[in-house]
């Protein structure tokens, strides 16, 4: 399934890095503020129930998606850092895992286990005392 991310439901903010960097960091807004409203979004209904069942730090009470990349020194490359971040998030959240079903042993296996649990139960046996 194909998810396409509408860039006018992202909103994106501006916002100084945290951290080690010197004067660069005190006066140049680098780092970015990603905010999803899951609710409000155009994904598949299945999606956003999944994405808000998730136990993520980065969602919020009311449904919105955080997420705050400064990573780089660039505001782009944390801005594209911050998008990839959100779709990963929402790939997982469309991952849907295989249904598992039961499978029985078959008759072959089992007479094998038994025979082998037999012969091992034989040579044990043969560990005891000698009598005489």
């Amino acid at each position: 399934m194909s998810i396409t991310l509408n860039e006018s439901e992202v909103e994106i903010v501006a916002i100084r890095a945290q951290g080690a960097g010197g004067q660069n960091v005190n006066k140049v807004s680098n780092a970015v503020h990603l905010r999803f409203d899951v609710g409000a979004s155009s994904l598949p209904e299945e999606i956003k129930a999944r994405l808000l069942a998730r136990r993520d730090q980065r969602l919020s009470s009311d449904g919105v998606i955080v997420i705050k990349a400064q990573k780089h020194r660039s505001l782009e490359r944390n801005r594209e850092d911050a998008l990839v971040r959100l779709r990963e998030m929402i790939a997982a959240a469309a991952f849907v895992p295989a249904q598992r079903r039961p499978t029985k042993p078959s008759r072959s296996s089992q007479r094998k286990r038994v025979d082998s649990k037999v012969k091992r139960g034989l040579v044990k046996l043969q560990r005891g005392r000698v009598s005489e």
